[in-house]
């Protein structure tokens, strides 16, 4: 069933519309507004790396909503399943001579994703150890924020139906190569051939969401910031 594309009241203050930060409908029609106005809702704020995604979400919170940050409940979802990533990943962390363990025996997820992100394969195998819990927790945190509007912070949450399937909308942050290049740099600190591999991986995102959205009905937003 399609879902009902309600409209969505402007932020307070007509913050979202700042010179820096135009919200415009994927369809091309301009003033897609947001708010948490009505009945609690949940909205996934996504986009490639270094898009800006966070500084859209700090924007909605000032208006009400609440978020999580699924790169950190991803981190806690790899120290969940320390033991099984350990078993699959030790051969070929070995072979490369990547330490996957930090010093006090926790994984090393830097070290993790320089072998995960360059193969799909690998990757492939992470997500199937990690998604599962990654959804068991979002999950336990929108039930303990029924009664407000949850932001699901997330790169690639097309990947979880069990959690796009939630959302009434969807809006994919944007911005220019050299200036996600430079934040990554500045922010992340990871070499240059790690993010610019990192960006490759994500260069049919929006394509991707748009072909998760279509069947669900969800509507697909994108900002550029």
């Amino acid at each position: 069933m399609k879902k009902q594309n309600r409209a969505f009241p402007p932020l307070r203050g007509g913050r979202a519309f700042r010179p820096s930060l135009t919200l415009i409908a994927a369809s091309g029609n301009s003033g897609a507004t947001i708010s948490n106005a009505f009945s609690p809702k949940i909205l996934c704020v996504t986009g490639q790396m270094a898009a800006g995604k966070n500084y859209i979400c700090s924007l909605l919170e000032e208006d009400g909503f609440i978020s999580i940050d699924l790169d950190k409940t991803a981190h806690a979802a790899i120290s969940l399943c320390r033991d099984e990533i350990l078993s699959s990943f030790s051969s070929e962390a070995e072979r490369r001579g990547i330490p996957l363990l930090n010093e006090d025996g926790s994984l090393n997820r830097r070290a993790l994703g320089q072998i995960v992100f360059s193969d799909e394969e690998l990757l492939a195998r992470q997500e199937s150890i990690v998604y599962p819990k990654i959804i068991q927790l979002t999950n336990q945190f929108i039930e303990e924020h029924r009664e407000k509007s949850v932001i699901l912070n997330a790169t690639v949450l097309f990947k979880t139906p069990e959690l796009l399937s939630q959302c009434e909308k969807i809006l994919f942050v944007t911005s220019g190569f050299f200036t996600r290049l430079r934040r990554a740099r500045k922010r992340d600190g990871l070499p240059l051939a790690q993010i610019l591999a990192r960006f490759k991986n994500q260069k049919n995102l929006l394509k991707a969401y748009k072909a998760a959205a279509a069947p669900l009905g969800i509507p697909v937003e994108i900002v550029k910031n």
